[in-house]
């Protein structure tokens, strides 16, 4: 007997549709049904790759008397927070609000109109270790459900109205300017890891925005301390067990200071931004080892989680067979069996030993640091590796699709491709900008989730990077199309999500869901936040149209939270971005005519504040009185509202782009 859980595409709510707790997922339905039965509503929320989650649901939400005591006491719902984030966001913030910190899976009771009076994480299915068992949570909360109500009601106005304040920053002192940079950098450096590498101890994660700004501030201004801290957080992440030496990809962060032991679940959002790094690395330095890690990074991508049409997949799990890791893990004998003559040489590459590095298993990791070219004994005992882990059964796949992450990812292989000049990648760009277009866009209306039909209004993080990413896609392709495609989300964006009393967007549309609190995101986390997405994004296309309300609006979030950003840089990272954007400018590149030779050149190089338009003329005001054709073509650079004289040359547009003259 199956649960209401079955007709959803989620698949982490499909895997509690044979739960005995009689699952409802969120919708104004199951409040009514708690209103109506007068009973507390139990929102659970979680999603696919969250190994607590399972082990939540493994001992409690499987468990028949769990499941009777749960359906005899409240109205019980089921929440993907990858698919519903404004969701997950009003009820994090009452977690944390209630106990100083959040995580998943999260527990929250509610009143029937949905507003929390108690919430939390994880729980036991018994007491112990200081930890109350989830059972006696419900009963005390049931006890408490019909002695004590009002106090639960006063209760639930005090945390929503502190949630529906949201975060509060300070006001600006100043317009920000290049000091922000230099503070943030000055922070940065002062919590980086200058052994591992990272930003602080264990659990570890990787914080790609941080490293992307110190990798740019040191192009900037040459600022050596930048770069070796940006570099060793590289190179410790590829070294380690978190980076997957045999098929390529990240794991979401490690356990451990220095990168071994990773939390098994590999995301689309992490490969992007990961990958984007590596991308940023290997531009400014020449290295091949950055490249081999973007290489393997991407592949891994379209290799594992890629659908035939060319939508990109959520997840892959931590566990497989019930056992966390077990599918990436290895004994030395294992190894000694399937290298063989080769053996010894992979042995001591990735640092297997006879007693194991975790759980009396090997995690395999590169042992020196920096050197990720294999030798040939090496690269052909990885290759036996990997096909022999290709028959054991691979972790549960999260195929889901979602706007938000195909569109990072999305934003990620344009650049690589344009950067690298790899036709692959850029088929695979294409191929997915028109997936999203064909699939996640209903009656001109973006939407969040797809799994063979789209779901849930898209919130405003999905259009927000959906904005960059059609600019990169252009700016690959030349393709006018894309462009167009970026100016109409933009303008969505600002007409279904800004706050009209302040700055910036909510996370839902005015035309979503109506929560017990309204969700706006001002700080970044595992991904950019909406905020900071609108105001890269639109920043980025304002410079190639001309468009000044994108501008505006983008400006203002960038002068509302920039000196926020300067003091606490881990919690704004992508919105240093759009602060360098707007205080320092952005080139403004065009090449008319078919000069791919100057486009290649362009691209070549790493420059995270310029913009580039060429190909087919379009809407673009760049394009005037600029419409050479063929060989006649040229390139234009403008910079602060000047435009040097015409290149007709690479070692022209190579002088233009570095000196600006």
């Amino acid at each position: 007997m199956t649960n209401r859980l079955a007709n959803e595409t989620s698949p982490y709510l499909r895997q509690h549709a044979d739960n005995p707790v009689d699952w409802w997922p969120w919708g104004p339905e199951a409040l009514a049904e708690a209103k109506r039965r007068d009973v507390p509503v139990l929102i659970s929320v979680g999603y696919s790759a969250c190994h607590w989650c399972h082990v939540m649901a493994h001992e409690s939400f499987e468990d028949e008397a769990t499941g009777a005591l749960m359906n005899r006491l409240f109205v019980n719902v089921k929440v993907d927070r990858e698919e519903r984030p404004d969701v997950d966001a009003v009820y994090m913030d009452a977690v944390q609000a209630m106990n100083g910190h959040g995580g998943w899976p999260m527990t929250v009771f509610c009143l029937p109109d949905g507003r929390p009076f108690f919430a939390g994480t994880y729980f036991p299915k018994t007491s112990r270790g200081g930890h109350l068992g989830f059972a006696e949570l419900c009963d005390r909360i049931n006890e408490l459900w019909q002695t004590r109500r009002d106090e639960l009601i006063e209760q639930a106005t005090t945390v929503t109205d502190a949630i529906d304040q949201g975060v509060e920053l300070p006001h600006p002192t100043r317009e920000p300017d290049t000091s922000l940079f230099v503070a943030a950098t000055s922070a940065l450096l002062g919590q980086v890891d200058k052994t591992d590498g990272g930003f602080g101890g264990a659990p570890k994660f990787p914080q790609t925005f941080a490293i992307d700004f110190l990798l740019r501030h040191h192009a900037r201004t040459n600022n050596p301390a930048a770069l070796e801290a940006a570099l060793l957080s590289l190179d410790a992440m590829a070294a380690g067990g978190i980076y997957d030496h045999l098929g390529g990809g990240f794991a979401r962060y490690a356990t451990d200071r220095r990168w071994l032991i990773p939390h098994f679940e590999k995301m689309l959002y992490d490969q992007a931004l990961l990958a984007r790094a590596y991308l940023h690395a290997w531009q400014l330095t020449g290295e091949p080892r950055f490249r081999q890690t973007l290489d393997e990074t991407i592949n891994y991508v379209l290799n594992e989680l890629r659908h035939p049409l060319g939508g990109f997949y959520s997840a892959e799990d931590a566990d497989s067979e019930g056992v966390e890791g077990k599918f990436y893990v290895w004994s030395i004998d294992e190894v000694r069996t399937i290298c063989g003559a080769d053996a010894e040489a992979v042995i001591g590459w990735y640092g297997v030993t006879e007693q194991g590095n975790w759980e009396h298993t090997n995690i395999l990791e590169r042992v020196v640091r920096g050197d990720l070219k294999r030798p040939d004994a090496v690269e052909r005992g990885r290759v036996a590796l990997f096909e022999a882990r290709s028959k054991r059964i691979r972790p549960g796949l999260d195929d889901k699709v979602l706007t938000e992450w195909n569109a990072l990812m999305l934003s990620t292989i344009a650049e690589a491709a344009a950067a690298t000049g790899t036709s692959k990648w850029l088929d695979a760009a294409v191929t997915n900008a028109n997936f999203l277009c064909d699939n996640l866009r209903v009656n001109g209306r973006w939407m969040r989730s797809w799994q063979g039909e789209a779901r849930v209004l898209a919130f405003s993080a999905d259009y927000g990077a959906l904005v960059d990413a059609f600019v990169r896609v252009h700016e690959a392709t030349g393709d006018p199309r894309w462009l167009d495609e970026a100016t109409s989300t933009a303008d969505a964006l600002i007409d279904l999500f800004s706050d009209t009393s302040d700055i910036g967007v909510f996370t839902n549309g005015h035309d979503g869901d109506q929560l017990v609190a309204r969700p706006k995101e001002l700080m970044d986390n595992a991904t950019a936040c909406a905020n900071s997405l609108a105001a890269v994004g639109l920043l980025r296309l304002s410079a190639l149209t001309g468009n000044e309300t994108h501008r505006n609006f983008a400006t203002a979030i960038i002068d509302r939270i920039a000196e926020s950003a300067a003091r606490v840089p881990l919690g704004f990272g992508h919105l240093l971005l759009g602060a360098e954007l707007s205080v320092l400018g952005i080139d403004e590149i065009l090449i008319s005519g078919d000069r791919p030779e100057l486009v290649a050149e362009v691209h070549s190089q790493w420059r995270p504040r310029s913009v580039l338009t060429w190909g087919t003329p379009g809407t673009s005001p760049l394009w005037e009185g600029r419409e050479e054709i063929g060989m006649d073509g040229r390139a234009y650079v403008c910079r602060q509202m000047a435009c040097a004289a015409p290149a007709s040359s690479v070692e022209e547009l190579r002088e233009r782009l570095n000196t600006g003259n």
